[in-house]
């Protein structure tokens, strides 16, 4: 795999190379790569793509392709649609109108918590008293 020089690299994916290169300083024998790592990797590929990640980070393609690829398929939206309960809203009913009657008076009110009745009886009074 060829490496790449980090020149033109984001910094997301210089600071993933860094601990992968610290990864392998420490590590005493060929072994597995942690799933602490792959996660970053994939993470990374999700941003910059596998191709570019692979490169940088100095993994096998096909494995991050793999992983980017589960990741993906786990995190996509449930087709079916869910039930959303929205809770009551915590002052009640709210509205803000205006009466005019035909001699030219305007009343402007604002309601909370209010009844539909009330506001029918309201707009009748008002209406009457031409």
């Amino acid at each position: 795999m060829r490496a790449n020089n980090g020149g033109d690299l984001p910094k997301d994916l210089l600071r993933g190379r860094s601990r992968f290169q610290a990864w392998r300083q420490r590590r005493k024998m060929r072994g597995r790569i942690p799933d602490a790592l792959w996660t970053l990797a994939v993470r990374l590929a999700q941003c910059y793509g596998v191709n570019r990640t692979a490169l940088a980070l100095g993994v096998d393609y096909y494995s991050l392709k793999k992983r980017t690829d589960a990741a993906a398929a786990s995190a996509a939206p449930a087709s079916e649609p869910a039930f959303v309960e929205l809770p009551a809203p915590v002052l009640g009913k709210q509205c803000l109108f205006e009466l005019n009657n035909a001699a030219g008076t305007t009343l402007r009110v604002q309601l909370l918590g209010y009844d539909t009745a009330d506001v029918e009886s309201l707009a009748r009074a008002l209406w009457s008293a031409e």
